[in-house]
């Protein structure tokens, strides 16, 4: 009986089934939009030089995979086309980016300055399980909604 009153108490924006879980696939979908064309405007910096932020990396070097990465798969991932392997790698390479050049630094990323690639890691590798939402072309392509 107590069970009951508590759950009468509770707001009705926290309690399951509520009016804004219908707009939870969309905003997916937004959210990956916004991730993906950051990410994709660091790729487009690494091999265009646009915007600018400091020395471009040429072939050989991992700076350039890296970019190469970013670069495709935000486009792809901004699209939602590919989204579950494009989203794999693309978590990968901050995975590996995050071990090479923010861990040796600190423990801590708040320290390390690895915040960003740790979210955008965690990011990319929920949209692998998660799918890319409505708004994709492989929701298009697959017929569904």
């Amino acid at each position: 009986m107590q069970h009951a009153a508590a759950l009468s108490e509770t707001p009705s924006l926290v309690r399951s089934g509520t009016p804004l879980e219908r707009y939870a696939p969309t905003m997916l979908s937004i959210l990956r939009i916004v991730a993906a064309v950051l990410f994709f405007e660091h790729g487009l910096s690494k091999l265009s030089g646009f915007p600018p932020h400091g020395q471009m990396p040429h072939f050989p070097q991992l700076e350039f995979f890296a970019g190469t990465i970013e670069f495709t798969g935000g486009i792809l991932v901004a699209l939602g086309l590919f989204t579950r392997a494009a989203a794999f790698l693309m978590s990968g390479e901050m995975a590996i980016g995050y071990f090479l050049d923010h861990a040796p630094r600190s423990f801590f990323p708040l320290l390390n300055g690895g915040e960003a690639a740790v979210l955008y890691s965690f990011f990319f590798l929920y949209l692998v399980f998660a799918g890319p939402g409505p708004w994709s072309l492989d929701a298009l392509w697959r017929g569904k909604p």
